[in-house]
Order: C-alpha cells, then sequence, then structure tokens
C-alpha cells in the first residue's frame, strides 16, 4: 500500500480476506487480497462523509469516541492490548460482527508504527480464533477500512478491522432497505468470544 501510494492514478485500496465458500472464497488455499481503484467506492466515501459530519459537529472523531466509550463500559470488549481494542459493534449487523481498532486515532493503516504490527498480528489472529471456535469455523470476511491512499492524515477518520462471519444470510429485507436483523445481541457476542479459550 505504501508504494501504491506513489502511483497518482490510484486512489483506494481495499484490503480483505474471504475465508470460505459462503464468504467468496474462490481458492482453498489462504489468501488476502488487495484491489485498487481509481476511485473511492460509494460505501468508502459514504462512511467518510459521516465520520466528517460527526466530527464537524463534535470536533472529535466519531470511532475514536467509540473506542473510549467502548472500553469504559468494557460490555462489548472482546480483547484489549496496549494499542488495540477488539470489540463488537453496538449496532452489529451480523452475529459476532467484531473490529478492531488502535486505541490511538490513524486515518491509514498503512502508516501503522512498524513496532505496532507485531501486536496487532496477535490482536487479529486471536479474534479471529475466538471466532472460529465459537461459530465453528464459519466463513467470514474480514476487511480493512482505511483512508484514501492520496489524502493527507484526517483527523475525522479513524482505520479499523471488520470480522464479518458469514453464519446468517443476507435477505430481501436487508437488501432492500440497508437494515440487518441480528438475532444475537453485541453485548452476549462480547461475553461469548471473551470466554472463548484459543
Amino acid at each position: 500500500m505504501l508504494d501504491l501510494r506513489n502511483d497518482s492514478r490510484l486512489v483506494f485500496a481495499m484490503v480483505f480476506k474471504n475465508v470460505g465458500v459462503r464468504a467468496g472464497a474462490s481458492q482453498e488455499h489462504t489468501h488476502s487480497q488487495v484491489i485498487v481503484t481509481p476511485i473511492v467506492p460509494l460505501r468508502v466515501q459514504n462512511e467518510l462523509e459521516r465520520c466528517r459530519a460527526y466530527f464537524e459537529y463534535r470536533d472529535r472523531c466519531m470511532l475514536c469516541d467509540m473506542v473510549v466509550q467502548e472500553l469504559s463500559s468494557g460490555v462489548r470488549v472482546v480483547l484489549e492490548t496496549p494499542n488495540f481494542v477488539a470489540l463488537e459493534p453496538f449496532a452489529a449487523r451480523f452475529p459476532f460482527e467484531t473490529h478492531i481498532l488502535p486505541k490511538r486515532h490513524a486515518s491509514h493503516f498503512e502508516r501503522t508504527e512498524d513496532g505496532l504490527l507485531p501486536e496487532l498480528a496477535r490482536v487479529l489472529r486471536s479474534t479471529l480464533g475466538r471466532i472460529e471456535r465459537a461459530v465453528d469455523c464459519a466463513s467470514y470476511n474480514y476487511l480493512i477500512h482505511t483512508s484514501p491512499l492520496n489524502v493527507a492524515p484526517l483527523a475525522y477518520y479513524h482505520w479499523h478491522f471488520e470480522i464479518i462471519p458469514r453464519i446468517i444470510r443476507t435477505a430481501g429485507f436487508e437488501w432492500g432497505t440497508g437494515f440487518y436483523i441480528n438475532p444475537v445481541p453485541p453485548e452476549h457476542a462480547a461475553q461469548y468470544l471473551r470466554e472463548v479459550k484459543v
């Protein structure tokens, strides 16, 4: 991603992993993918705009506020290390949907300090292990949400991982409305994942 930033034609890089057929995996061997586009995808643009609007209203990063609130209550926290937190989002769309965020504000994943990467890898590995055990090796996707390549650091945006187990199917209501029906409250999912031994 650092190298891709040097090509002015490239604007956004999506890093993701598909595990299992239900998550869209097309090959059996494990691998992650990077796809780079010459535009910011609409879904990403919408997320950036929501974060900017919150920042303009509160003069704070929305995801920084979320990290502080979640660590304060602890009820949706799955795992915490000195620099990262794994949590079930308040309005999780899917059972066991889990987000991993740096505790300190950072808008670009690719600019993460090298010294923090081993800790991040441990958090990701532990979190994925917990999810795989909790939902019996279900298919899942993980995505890295990060700022566009061609922008300076953003005060209003905070990079993060989203892990989405493919336990339930998205159906007509979800596709038609953009609303999701999640039968597992995130507080229960977090408690269950905290108790899983890895």
